[in-house]
């Protein structure tokens, strides 16, 4: 079983997240464990991101560099600019 610690917050932060995790159906503890375990470190997220390319490398069947990538256009925040700007358009054609 993991040993437990201490962490020092704010009573205004500990009072928050002590109502959230009571509308969650659990107690504090669980829902910092929760938080903690949804937020990746940077290691993990540059562990998805080399096998995420390495995927892609895969698929295209091309071997492209990170470099490469690392200046190839940002193909879905294009898609969700372009899904934004038309909810926008939709919505003020709506009023």
């Amino acid at each position: 079983m993991a040993e437990n610690t201490t962490i020092q917050v704010s009573r205004q932060a500990r009072d928050h997240l002590a109502q959230v995790a009571k509308e969650r159906g659990m107690t504090l503890g669980q829902l910092v464990e929760q938080l903690a375990s949804e937020q990746p470190t940077a290691e993990q997220i540059a562990e998805r991101v080399a096998a995420d390319r390495q995927v892609v490398r895969d698929v295209v069947g091309v071997a492209i560099s990170d470099e490469e990538f690392d200046r190839a256009p940002d193909v879905l925040g294009n898609i969700y600019r372009i899904a934004a700007e038309k909810v926008r358009m939709a919505r003020g054609a709506a009023a």
